[in-house]
């Protein structure tokens, strides 16, 4: 069993490395907050990530089980024009296609 001392200095390591990791982007946001590339990454990321998770999961679906293909697609489609009908809500566009995929694939 290693010594306390050592167990100690592990600890203190571990402390300051993850505090230094939490501590480093708000210290560089200051900087940012004035910069257009972070203005237009605020603005494009969130899509992005969403468009990538979207087709990463049909393609998962589609390819493991065809018949879900249609259904999934139209759930797209729902939450997508929910998406745009109700003011931009995550949330709730994402809540209403999985309904709506989870109605469509139990239904036929």
């Amino acid at each position: 069993m290693p010594s306390t001392p050592y167990l100690l200095a592990v600890l203190a390591i571990v402390f300051g490395i993850t505090f230094a990791l939490r501590a480093v982007p708000f210290a560089a946001l200051r900087a940012l907050r004035t910069s257009q590339t972070v203005r237009q990454l605020a603005v494009w990321m969130p899509v992005g990530i969403l468009a990538i998770l979207a087709v990463t999961a049909l393609h998962g679906t589609i390819t493991a089980h065809p018949r879900a293909a249609l259904p999934a697609l139209l759930a797209v489609a729902v939450t997508a024009g929910a998406h745009l009908a109700f003011g931009r809500r995550t949330i709730l566009s994402v809540g209403i296609g999985t309904t709506v995929y989870v109605v469509l694939v139990n239904a036929f």
